[in-house]
Order: structure tokens, then sequence, then C-alpha cells
């Protein structure tokens, strides 16, 4: 495996209103490239005085954006989305820099993204209110959808386009301004969605950027009377402190995408090829840094070495490297917590007698490296299966019936996603009713489109992001009578 040189990188800046302040006006954060651990930029950090500044700014934006017709917001989330295709190429080279992912896995990411804020532009034409029949002829009864208010949304670096893309697509589509924080270890990309809003006509104050400590941030701007809802991805630990926060100040909305651990139901009546080539797929795809990722894979027992040896195969023949390089399909870890973090859970299990099929090590490499790793054999106490790995690590246990793989994939506290392959209808129909989980997919692990409610149950979360639903936590229903 080879390195690729550090590139040029980005220019980065808070965002306050009009105001744009680099890293040399403020104390500031370096940002690594985790390909090569090697300093490509700094972030600054924004002070308590441009908070105050950002937070006077999002009221004036709100009060501009919400006035706008939804027609017009259509058309620059719309011209936006046009922009950030046509630039996809650089904002993805600048995502593989900061993020560690393949060049080829952050140019998709960025054309999600687009897909999304156009999609929010259109479904904002169509967040209708309804007229209610009176019971007398002098009355008029309506009920209207306006936007909750400026919302703080607070964003982790796993996925730095889609993910901060979803919120600023939910707020502005539902005509909200928005302050959003960003990963300081990411923080380009947010940055390139930033100007292509900017350059399709996005007022001023609708859009604030801010860097710096994240408690601190998130605090300060929650507790200010001037946010009407939060937004956050990220663990579950924060989402519950971040949630405590809303309801103490306020009483706040709140939508929090939280932590996860797939589960994967393969039975004896699977296209076993189909599962393994499309469960590898997804298990290494940004290097198993993605909260919808499969963790657990529950194979029925008369197919489960058969399952074992394809997906060990698999994962073992994964090139690992650089994201710039045309032939890396796996690049590395974004930082140096996920790769000890991994070794650790492996430790864990091997001590308790898992058994290592492939993988179970750092690479002896610069950067963040971890090799794909597939483990069996792992006792039912061992910390991977009971807490996310968030990396390059699957772990395949084997199950009798489909009532035990059921119980398993829901005895956890998480729900966000889950998958299962079978060519039973029966099977499908009722995997689907009976597994908890926010989302379910069935023989794919396509879930997370424009067009779909992204969210979860139990403690990863609650309320939901794209799809039709992902403008209602931007929006409140107020009652209007007229006699």
């Amino acid at each position: 495996m080879t390195t690729t040189a550090t590139t040029p990188y980005a220019d980065l800046r808070l965002v306050i209103g009009s105001e744009v302040v680099s890293a040399d006006q403020r104390e500031s954060l370096p940002v690594h490239d985790p390909a090569t651990g090697e300093t490509i930029g700094r972030v600054p950090i924004a002070t308590d005085d441009d908070l105050r500044r950002a937070l006077e700014s999002t009221a004036r934006g709100f009060a501009r954006w919400r006035a706008i017709s939804a027609y017009d917001r259509h058309a620059i989330l719309r011209d936006a989305a046009a922009l950030i295709r046509a630039r996809a190429d650089a904002i993805a080279r600048v995502m593989t820099l900061e993020q560690g992912k393949p060049l080829g896995e952050a140019r998709l990411e960025v054309l999600a993204t687009a897909d999304i804020i156009e999609w929010a532009g259109e479904e904002g034409r169509r967040a209708y209110g309804r007229v209610v029949p009176a019971r007398n002829a002098s009355t008029r009864q309506t009920v209207l959808r306006e936007p909750v208010g400026p919302v703080a949304a607070f964003t982790p670096w796993n996925f730095p386009a889609i993910t901060p893309g979803r919120k600023l697509a939910g707020a502005l589509g539902a005509g909200c301004s928005i302050i959003i924080k960003p990963s300081e270890e990411t923080p380009a990309t947010l940055l390139a969605l930033y100007d292509a809003l900017r350059d399709a006509g996005l007022p001023d104050d609708v859009v604030n950027v801010v860097y710096g400590d994240p408690p601190h941030i998130s605090e300060t701007l929650i507790a200010s009377p001037i946010i009407r809802k939060i937004s956050f991805t990220g663990s579950t630990v924060v989402g519950k402190h971040l949630a405590g926060l809303a309801a103490k100040h306020g009483v706040k909305r709140a939508t929090l995408e939280l932590g996860g651990h797939a589960p994967v139901i393969v039975s004896e009546r699977a296209d076993l090829d189909r599962a393994v080539a499309m469960s590898a797929s997804a298990k290494y795809r940004n290097a198993g840094q993605v909260c919808v990722s499969p963790s657990r894979f529950f194979v029925q027992e008369s197919v489960y070495e058969r399952f074992a040896e394809k997906f060990t195969a698999k994962a073992s023949s994964l090139r690992v490297g650089h994201g710039l390089e045309e032939t890396t399909q796996m690049g590395s870890l974004a930082n140096a917590r996920r790769r000890d973090a991994i070794h650790a859970m492996v430790d864990d299990a091997t001590q308790r007698g898992a058994q290592v099929r492939t993988g179970g090590a750092a690479l002896d490499t610069p950067g963040y490296y971890y090799a794909p790793t597939v483990m069996t054999d792992v006792p039912a106490d061992a910390r991977v299966l009971r807490e996310e790995p968030f990396g390059p690590l699957a772990v395949i246990t084997k199950f009798k019936t489909l009532d035990d793989a059921i119980a398993q994939a829901n005895s956890l506290p998480y729900g966000l996603a889950a998958y299962a392959f079978t060519q039973d209808v029966g099977e499908s129909i009722r995997l689907g009713n009976e597994i908890e989980a926010g989302m379910v997919g069935i023989n794919h692990f396509g879930i997370a489109l424009a067009e779909l409610p992204f969210g979860g149950v139990k403690e990863s979360g609650y309320g939901s992001e794209g799809g039709t639903e992902g403008l209602e936590g931007y929006l409140v229903t107020k009652s209007v009578t007229i006699a």
C-alpha cells in the first residue's frame, strides 16, 4: 500500500452573517489527513462573541428567509443542488483529504447530498395546510404549516456532506434559518456546500457556520431563546445530554439520529452469493464508519460456514490505501481513536474465545489504517456484540430458528437500521414487521435515499430526516379560525 502526498486543501473559516472569520483571526485547531497523519489545515475556534453574533444573525435570517415564498426558496435550493453536482469532483477530493474515504465513495456522497437538498426544496413547496369544514357558514377554519424558527444543528465527521446536508435541507426547505456546527475534523466539506448555497442566491444570515469546543457551543446555542429546534447526529450519550438541554431551555423540538448496531439476518432461504457480496460491500464502506453499517451478522446454521468463508474471502481481498488512489477499495479510519477502539474490541473478543478469520490488526503504515476484519465464534458477552464497533469489523454468529434471530436482533437498546436476506415472501413480511428498527432493508442495503425518512427508534433517537417526514420536524401546526 502506498500513500498520496497532501494536495491543496481548503481555506477554513467561520461564517457569521456576511462576515468570514479565518483561522489566522482566531485560535485554531489542526485538521489532519487521516491517511497520512499530516496537518493539512487549521480551523478557527468560535469565541463567545462569535456565537452571540451568530445567534443575532440567525434571528435576522429567519425573518428574511420565512418571508420568501416557498416557490422562490425551492429555486435557490434547486440551483444549489445543481452547483453541488457540477462541483462534485472537487468537493469529493476535499472530503477524501479530511475524512479518508475512497474518492469514489466521497463523490457518491456529494451527489446524494445534492439530491437531498433538491428534494427538500420541492417538499417545501408542498408543505400544505388545509381548510376544515366549519360548523356554520360564517366561520372559516384553516390549519397552517409554518417554519419552527432558527435551528441549531450538530454533525459528526463520518459523512461530512450528507449528514449536514440533511439538516441544511430540512431547515431551509421548511423556511428556517440555521446555525450549523460540523465536526472540526472535517470542516471543509460543509463549507463547500455553503458556498454552493450562497452562489445560488441564499441571503445573508440564513446559514451560519461555527467551529470550536463542541460542548460549549452546543450548550451556548441551545440555551439561547433564539433557537427553537435542535438537530443532532452522533452518539446516544451526547444525544441524551442535548435532549435534556433542549427540554430545559424552553422545551425545544429535537431531531436525534443516534447510535446503532445494525443486525443482518441471513436465512437459509437467502440467495447466499448475493447476500455475501452486498453485505461485504456495505460493511466496509467508509471503513465501517457508518451509523447504519451492518455489524452483527446472524446466519442460519445450515448456511453459516459457507457464508463465513465467502464473506471472509471478500474481506481479505479488499485493497486498502489512500482514498485518492484509484485502486483503493477501503481507506483509512478517520482518526486514531477509531483505530484504537476497534483493536480494543478485537482483543476483548479474542480473549473470550472468538476466532479472527481475517484482519484483526492495524496496518504498519502512516495514517490510521486497520485491516478489514471478520470474527466468528464470538461469545454473547463480548463487547463487540453489545457496543457499536463503528469500524471495519464484522461479527458472524449462527442461529437455529427465525425466532432466535429476531430475538437476537432486537436484544439491544438500539434500533436505527436492520437488514435481512431471504427469498421467502412470508419471511420477508415477518422480518419487516417484527424487527425493531427505524429502517429495515430486505435483500439490499439501499435505505438512505432522499425520498425516504432516515431515523431510528429506542435509544437510536427520534424524528426523521429525509422524505416528507424530514420536513415535519421543522414545521409547526397552527389552526386559525375566523368568525
